[in-house]
C-alpha cells in the first residue's frame, strides 16, 4: 500500500510538472506572435501556427502491482473538438505491446509491469489523422516516457567471499582490504541506491568503514598473535536507502588470515645434550643432531646454531641441516681418547633474520653439549707424517739410511713391527729392521740413474696384525764426482789446404752426468801422446768451451786428408775426473773466401746431395714396389678354377615341365632301363660323355669296374635272388662302381660333390621293404625267420609269426 501511495505522489508530481512546462510554452509562443507581428509593421502580417501538442513526456512508476491497465496519460490535439472525426496513432518503442493508445481520446496506458532496472525509458512518436480522409492532421511528433524508480532492488557484492591477509601484531586500523557492493537502483533518484557497510560478524578484531568498505583491525598488536589464532571469518553487510529502516541488504564473507613475523626466538628442547663418538672418527664424522623449535613459520623459523664456548671448540663443529633445522655436529680433528676422554661445549641458536621491532639482537638460547670419545682399538702411530732421508751414491751395501719410528697409541702400548710395502720397492733396494725401524741398502745405487727413491714403510702391531698404518719415505741420492765430463757432441770440422797459422776452426763444449753443488769447471787441453809437433793446439776459453786453433799455414788434402785432434777434458770437482775425446778434422780445397770446395771421399758423403738415408729410402721403396708388381702378376695368373656346382641353387631337385605326349612303345629314343641291368654296356658309351667340366682327365679309370657279389652277413643263409633281385643287384653294383670310381679317381675336384641314389639295398637281411620284386602282395608270408634275427626283433616275431587262431 505504501508503494501505490508513493507511485501516486510521484505521478502527480511529473503531472504539475508537465502542466508548467506547457504553460511556458504557451505564453512563449504569444510573446513571439507579437514581436513577430510588431517587426513586420507596415507589411502584411504573417500568421504564427500554434503546435496542437500539449505534452512532451510522460512519467510512470515501476513495478506496478494493479490488475487493470496502469494510466500514463492523455494525448490532446487542437484538431480534436470532439466530434469523433479525429484518430489518434502511436508508434515507437513497445508501442502495441507495452504502450496502448485509445486511438479516439488519445489515453495512453501500459499494458503490463515495467522493471526500470531492465529499461528506463521509452521513445514513442505519435500523430493524428482524420478517420475519413485519413489525412494527417497533425505532423508526428516524438515524446519519452520514462519510469520512476523504486527501491526494489538489494545491495550485491562482487564477490561472494573475500580473501585476506594482514601481519599479525598490526596496529590498530591497519587496513586489510576493501569490499564493494552495487545496487542496481537509480543512485540519482532518493535513497535506493545510496549504500552504508556495517559488519555483522567479527567483533572485535576487525572493523569496516561504513562509506567505502575498507576493513580494518581493531584490535592492538597484543591481542593479534597468529600462535593464538590464525584464521578469521568475516561477515561484511551493506545496506541501502543510507542504512535507513526498510532499506534492503546484502552480505559477503570476507576470510582474514594473519601473516607470520618473526616475533618468537628460537628454543632448544632441552638444556644438556650428550653423545659418543668413537676416537677413530675421521673429520667431517657426525655426532648428532640437536634440535630446536621455533613458533613461527617459513623464513622467521630458519636458524643457525654455533658453539661459542667449551674445551672442544677446536674438536667439532655445528651446522644446520636446512630441510630439518637441526643442528649437526661433526668432527674437525682427530680424536685420541688416551689424550682427551671427553669434551663439553656451549651451543647457542638463534634466527637467521631478526625483526627488530618484535625481538632484539640477544633473542637467543644455549644448551650444553656433552661429548664422550670412546677408545678403539687404533694403528701404530707414525711420530711424522712423511720421513726424508740423504744418502751418498756411493754408500755400500748395508750401510743405514735412516729410520722411522711408530708407537701404538692405545694404552697397551704393542709391539711394533716395520716393514717395506715392496709394492713402492720392485728392485729391493732397501731393506728394514722389523725391530728398530732402521732403514738400509740391499744394492748399491747410482744418483744418474735414479736421484730420487720413494718407498712406503707399513709399521704393524705383533698382537693384532690388522692394526697398521703406512707412511711414506722419501730418500735423495747425493751425489759424488763419478762420472768424467765428455764432448757435448760428435764433433767434426774441416780445413782449408791454404790456411793461416792460429786460426780457429771449432768450438767445443763438455758435459757431465755429475752435479756439483758449485756448478760445472770444464779444462781442455791436448792429450799428453800428442806429438810435441802437431798440427793443431787447443786454447781453453775458460766459460766450458775450448777452441780448436791451427798449427801450421797449409795442408795438404793428399799427404793426409783427416786428422784427429785428443782433448782431455777434466772437471775441477773432487776427486778429480778427466776423459779424452777426439775431433775429426778433414782437410778440403776451399775457395779465395774459405769456403770448402772439395775434400776427401770420406768428406764427400758429407757434401751436399743425397744422403746415405735418403739413398736407403730410395732403395727400400723400389723393392716395395717389385714386390707389388710380383705378387699381382703371380694372383693373375692364378686362375679359379669353374666348380663343379656353380651355385647353392643347382643342389636342388630341378623339375622341368614337358608339354609333348610320349611315343610309347614305338618311341625308341626313349630312355632304355636296360642300361642299368647291364652297366657294363651303358658304362662304354657314357665314358666319353662323361667328362667332367671342372677338370681335365689325364689317365683312364684307375680301377676297372669289378662285378662283386654282395657281402652276406656272418650266420645267415640268404634266400635264392630272383630276376628282380638280381635286377636290383645290377643296379647296386652300377651304383657301388660310381661310387668307387668317385672315391679312387685322382682328377677328381678337390671339393666335396653331392650324388643321390635311390636304391633301397639288396645286401640287407631283412631284404627290400618295396613291393615292386613282390610276387604277390597277397600271399601268405612266413615270418618264423624273424625269431633267429635275436632278443631285439623279439616282440615283432611275436606279432607276425602267432598263428591265426591265436586271434580268433
Amino acid at each position: 500500500m505504501r508503494t501505490i501511495l508513493v507511485g501516486v505522489v510521484w505521478l502527480c508530481l511529473g503531472l504539475f510538472l508537465d502542466a508548467m512546462s506547457l504553460n511556458g510554452r504557451r505564453m512563449d509562443a504569444a510573446l513571439d506572435g507579437e514581436g513577430v507581428g510588431a517587426a513586420v509593421k507596415g507589411e502584411k502580417l504573417l500568421k504564427r501556427v500554434r503546435r496542437g501538442w500539449m505534452w512532451n513526456q510522460f512519467f510512470l512508476q515501476e513495478e506496478y502491482t494493479g490488475s487493470d491497465n496502469q494510466y500514463i496519460g492523455k494525448l490532446q490535439s487542437d484538431q480534436d473538438h470532439g466530434n469523433g472525426l479525429v484518430k489518434y496513432i502511436l508508434s515507437g518503442e513497445g508501442a502495441g505491446t507495452i504502450f496502448v493508445l485509445d486511438e479516439n481520446n488519445g489515453n495512453l496506458h501500459a499494458t503490463r509491469r515495467l522493471d526500470r532496472e531492465e529499461k528506463s525509458s521509452y521513445i514513442l512518436r505519435a500523430t493524428v489523422i482524420n478517420k475519413r480522409t485519413g489525412q494527417k492532421l497533425e505532423p508526428e511528433t516524438e515524446f519519452t516516457v520514462k519510469l520512476h524508480d523504486i527501491n526494489d532492488n538489494e545491495p550485491h557484492f562482487s564477490k561472494e567471499v573475500y580473501t585476506g591477509s594482514v601481519p599479525e601484531r598490526s596496529d590498530i586500523g591497519t587496513s586489510v582490504m576493501q569490499v564493494t557492493a552495487t545496487d542496481a537502483d537509480d543512485s540519482m533518484y532518493g535513497n535506493s541506491a545510496k549504500l552504508v557497510y556495517s559488519i555483522s560478524q567479527g567483533h572485535p578484531y576487525f572493523s569496516v568503514d561504513p562509506n567505502t568498505g575498507v576493513i580494518r583491525t581493531a584490535l592492538g598488536p597484543g591481542d593479534m598473535d597468529r600462535e593464538q589464532r590464525e584464521h578469521y571469518q568475516v561477515v561484511i553487510e551493506a545496506k541501502d536507502m543510507a542504512g535507513q529502516r526498510g532499506g534492503l541488504t546484502g552480505t559477503t564473507v570476507v576470510n582474514i588470515t594473519l601473516t607470520d613475523v618473526n616475533d618468537n626466538p628460537p628454543r632448544f628442547t632441552q638444556s644438556i645434550y650428550q653423545f659418543r663418538v668413537p676416537e677413530s672418527s675421521k673429520s667431517g664424522s657426525p655426532v648428532g643432531r640437536i634440535q630446536a623449535t621455533d613458533r613461527d613459520i617459513g623464513r622467521n623459523a630458519e636458524m643457525y646454531f654455533t658453539i661459542v664456548s667449551g674445551d672442544g671448540m677446536d674438536m667439532f663443529d655445528i651446522s644446520t641441516d636446512k630441510d630439518t633445522q637441526e643442528g649437526v655436529i661433526t668432527v674437525s680433528k682427530p680424536l685420541d681418547f688416551e689424550k682427551k676422554p671427553s669434551y663439553t661445549v656451549e651451543i647457542q641458536v638463534q634466527n637467521t633474520q631478526v625483526d627488530p621491532r618484535f625481538m632484539s639482537s640477544g633473542s637467543k638460547d644455549m644448551a650444553t653439549v656433552r661429548i664422550a670419545v670412546e677408545d678403539v682399538d687404533e694403528p701404530p702411530l707414525f711420530d711424522k707424517a712423511s720421513y726424508l732421508m740423504e744418502v751418498k751414491e756411493d754408500a755400500g751395501v748395508g750401510v743405514a739410511v735412516g729410520s722411522v719410528s711408530a708407537v701404538d697409541p692405545d694404552g697397551a702400548r704393542s709391539i711394533v713391527k716395520y716393514s717395506i710395502d715392496r709394492r713402492t720397492d720392485m728392485d729391493h733396494v732397501f731393506q728394514i729392521h722389523p725391530g728398530n725401524g732402521s732403514v738400509f741398502l740391499l744394492r748399491s745405487l747410482d744418483r744418474e740413474e735414479a736421484a730420487w727413491h720413494n718407498i712406503t714403510i707399513i709399521a704393524t702391531e705383533y698382537s693384532n696384525p690388522r692394526q697398521s698404518s703406512h707412511v711414506p719415505v722419501y730418500i735423495r741420492l747425493l751425489d759424488i764426482n763419478d762420472n768424467a765430463p765428455t764432448f757435448a757432441d760428435t764433433y767434426e770440422t774441416f780445413v782449408c789446404e791454404k790456411t793461416k797459422a792460429g786460426q780457429r776452426i771449432k768450438t767445443v763444449s763438455a758435459i757431465d752426468a755429475d752435479e756439483p753443488s758449485t756448478g760445472h769447471k770444464f779444462f781442455f787441453s791436448l792429450a799428453p801422446e800428442v806429438p810435441h809437433r802437431s798440427n793443431f793446439t787447443v786454447r781453453d776459453n775458460g766459460d766450458n768451451t775450448a777452441g780448436i786453433l791451427t798449427r801450421r799455414a797449409s795442408y795438404s788434402r793428399l799427404h793426409q786428408s783427416v786428422y784427429l785432434v785428443p782433448v782431455v777434458i777434466t772437471d775441477g770437482d773432487y776427486p778429480m775426473q778427466s776423459s779424452t775425446g777426439t775431433l775429426t778434422v778433414k782437410v778440403c780445397t776451399c775457395d779465395r773466401e774459405g769456403n770448402m770446395e772439395l775434400c776427401s771421399a770420406e768428406a764427400l758423403s758429407s757434401s751436399p746431395g743425397l744422403s746415405t738415408g735418403a739413398l736407403i729410402a730410395i732403395l727400400l721403396c723400389a723393392i716395395i714396389l717389385l714386390m707389388i708388381v710380383v705378387l699381382f702378376t703371380a694372383l693373375k695368373r692364378q686362375r679359379k678354377q669353374e666348380p663343379l656346382i656353380i651355385s647353392k641353387e643347382d643342389v636342388r631337385d630341378n623339375v622341368v615341365s614337358y608339354n609333348d605326349e610320349g611315343g610309347g612303345e614305338e618311341d625308341t629314343q626313349a630312355f632304355d632301363i636296360g642300361a642299368l641291368r647291364h652297366p657294363d654296356a651303358a658304362a662304354a658309351l657314357e665314358e666319353s660323355a662323361k667328362q667332367r667340366r671342372d677338370i681335365i682327365p689325364t689317365d683312364t679309370l684307375l680301377y676297372p669296374p669289378q662285378r662283386r657279389p654282395a657281402p652276406a652277413a656272418s650266420g645267415l643263409i640268404m634266400p635264392p635272388v630272383n630276376m628282380a633281385s638280381r635286377d636290383n643287384g645290377d643296379v647296386r653294383e652300377f651304383i657301388n662302381q660310381r661310387v668307387l670310381e668317385n672315391d679312387c679317381n685322382p682328377t677328381a675336384p678337390p671339393y666335396d660333390s653331392l650324388a643321390t641314389y635311390a636304391y633301397e639295398g639288396a645286401g640287407s637281411v631283412a631284404e627290400s621293404l618295396s613291393s615292386l620284386g613282390s610276387a604277390s602282395s597277397e600271399a601268405e608270408q612266413d615270418y618264423h625267420y624273424l625269431s633267429d634275427w635275436g632278443p631285439r626283433f623279439r616282440k615283432l616275431a611275436d606279432l607276425y609269426g602267432a598263428e591265426d587262431s591265436d586271434f580268433s
